[in-house]
């Protein structure tokens, strides 16, 4: 039995979704954040060293990465649905994808959440002004710069496909799923950005993507 190590508002939702699309069983073991550091608990160390979500067991084997994961789950439940044909442009295209959604579009990501926290963070009131000015700076000259072109760059893409291969939905699209939709939950994606949006909307409808939210649980960045 495929066994989910799942942590609530994490990568970790984009594993259930991609079990629910393969109809392929699977058991839950939930985590929660600490409330104060927003980390995950320590007993996730006890799967994996690095103590982070998702980590996914099949058998004796265990799989940390949310693109090892679903990479795997493609080749052993799902090649004939869920991957493009080997050694043509669509599977260059899907290995692309994988990667690129964490390698490159998450890390400007990842720093604007760490810069915004920064500001809002406590600390002596002398230093306040100077922390919110390093980060609004830093974030104005680096951060945004680069995710607009990152931003810019699937809008591209989406504008002239329906999904990450074309016309074929796949894992790419899985994989790409969380920082989309935690980019439009958090207002990164505005109104200019039409077809990002219509796109996270409409992975969010799919049935198995609904299926997944309801053994799940919290996960904020489905909410409208």
């Amino acid at each position: 039995m495929i066994t989910v190590h799942h942590l609530n508002n994490s990568r970790s939702q984009r594993i259930l979704w991609m079990l629910e699309e393969l109809g392929v069983p699977y058991e839950i073991k939930r985590y929660q954040r600490d409330p104060k550091t927003m980390q995950a608990p320590e007993s996730l160390k006890e799967v994996h060293p690095l103590g982070k979500a998702p980590v996914l067991t099949d058998g004796d084997m265990t799989i940390a990465e949310s693109g090892a994961i679903i990479d795997y789950l493609a080749h052993t439940y799902g090649p004939e649905t869920m991957l493009p044909e080997r050694g043509t442009q669509q599977w260059i295209d899907y290995t692309y994808w994988l990667h690129y959604a964490e390698g490159s579009l998450m890390p400007p990501l990842l720093l604007r959440l760490v810069f915004e926290k920064v500001k809002t963070n406590p600390m002596p009131f002398f230093v306040k002004p100077v922390a919110k000015g390093i980060a609004d700076r830093t974030n104005e000259a680096f951060i945004g710069p680069q995710i607009k072109t990152h931003m810019d760059f699937v809008e591209g893409h989406l504008a002239k496909n329906e999904w990450f291969l074309g016309d074929k939905f796949s894992a790419a699209d899985i994989q790409m799923s969380f920082p989309l939709e935690a980019s439009l939950a958090r207002g990164i994606v505005g109104r200019n950005r039409p077809k990002i949006r219509n796109y996270v909307k409409r992975f969010q409808a799919l049935p198995a993507y609904q299926r997944a939210l309801e053994r799940g649980g919290e996960y904020d960045f489905a909410k409208p």
